[in-house]
């Protein structure tokens, strides 16, 4: 399976969201890779607490090993590689268990950027790697860069060819929870020069396209939450917006039957974009309503039934 995360602001807790959704997979089995594709901010390693490659990978004096930047621009030398439990500096993420898969995180390149085009080279050697990669691990979850990217238009461009057609492959848009966020996303995929257009532009079935497209809703308050110690005027118009947000989501074609799930609000998270570990909320330092949602993600990633044509 092929999971491409994608959002149309930054901010939106797509990358932070996709790297606990892989590392709950690994923990339920499945080997995962993970490829940073947001080329001009590769910090997937961070997240990781990679210490070697949490701005990306260096520049190598011997090139013996490069980042999927320099890949994908042309570089024969091998793609570099890190085994999560290995390499990690936290001794929480080391040792995932006997009956956990294998976390691998491909690094994109330090001091890269955005690509200035998604030609047929590009395209190509993005279509060897992506195959290379299905072959090998059960999901891979490619983390493209915010926005109209040209790290978006490759992966449409590389998953219309022929030969990857037959690939199980899921779209996840990531969005917070609010008016800017809700309205960004559904032009993300639905404007006139959005996913959809723009991968019917490039060859997909526009059916199809849409039917592996599923949102998550991000940082999302618990209902009625602290009400209590608000005033009731207060309290009424917090209300009124989760309302009028829910609508809002259900007019722009982002209501429930698109939802793949949500995350609530993290305080964790609000201080330092990580992993969050089962270890955490047994220290009563992270919420295990979090836990859970990463968890329910990573279930509903996996359920074909989730997975039925809207």
């Amino acid at each position: 399976m092929l999971v491409f995360s994608t959002s149309d602001k930054g901010g939106s807790g797509r990358s932070v969201t996709s790297s606990n959704i892989a590392y709950r997979l690994c923990l339920q089995g499945y080997d995962v890779a993970y490829a940073d594709f947001d080329f001009g901010s590769p910090t997937a390693g961070a997240l990781f607490e990679i210490t070697a490659v949490q701005r990306g990978l260096p520049d190598n004096e011997d090139d013996s090993e490069v980042g999927l930047h320099r890949y994908l621009l042309g570089s024969y030398v091998g793609i570099a590689r890190f085994d999560v439990g290995a390499t990690t500096d936290r001794s929480g993420l080391r040792y995932i268990g006997s009956n956990a898969g294998r976390l691998v995180l491909l690094p994109g390149d330090e001091g890269g950027a955005e690509f200035l085009t998604s030609d047929d080279v590009v395209v190509n050697r993005c279509a060897r790697l992506l195959t290379e990669l299905d072959q090998e691990f059960e999901i891979v979850v490619i983390d493209l860069s915010a926005g109209r990217s040209v790290a978006l238009e490759i992966a449409l461009k590389t998953m219309a060819l022929e030969q990857l057609r037959d690939h199980v492959v899921r779209w996840l848009v990531f969005h917070r929870w609010t008016r800017q966020h809700i309205l960004a996303a559904a032009g993300l995929v639905y404007g006139p020069n959005g996913l959809v257009n723009t991968g019917v532009n490039y060859g997909h079935r526009r059916e199809e396209l849409l039917a592996a497209i599923r949102f998550v809703r991000t940082a999302v308050p618990a209902p009625n939450a602290h009400l209590g110690a608000r005033h009731g005027a207060q309290a009424t118009w917090l209300q009124e917006q989760n309302a009028a947000l829910k609508r809002l989501a259900t007019h722009n074609k982002l209501g429930l039957t698109s939802l793949l799930g949500a995350t609530p609000i993290e305080q964790v998270l609000q201080w330092r974009e990580q992993i969050i570990l089962d270890n955490d909320v047994v220290a009563n330092i992270a919420a295990q309503e979090t836990v859970d949602a990463y968890n329910y993600l990573a279930r509903r990633l996996m359920d074909n039934v989730a997975w039925e044509r809207l």
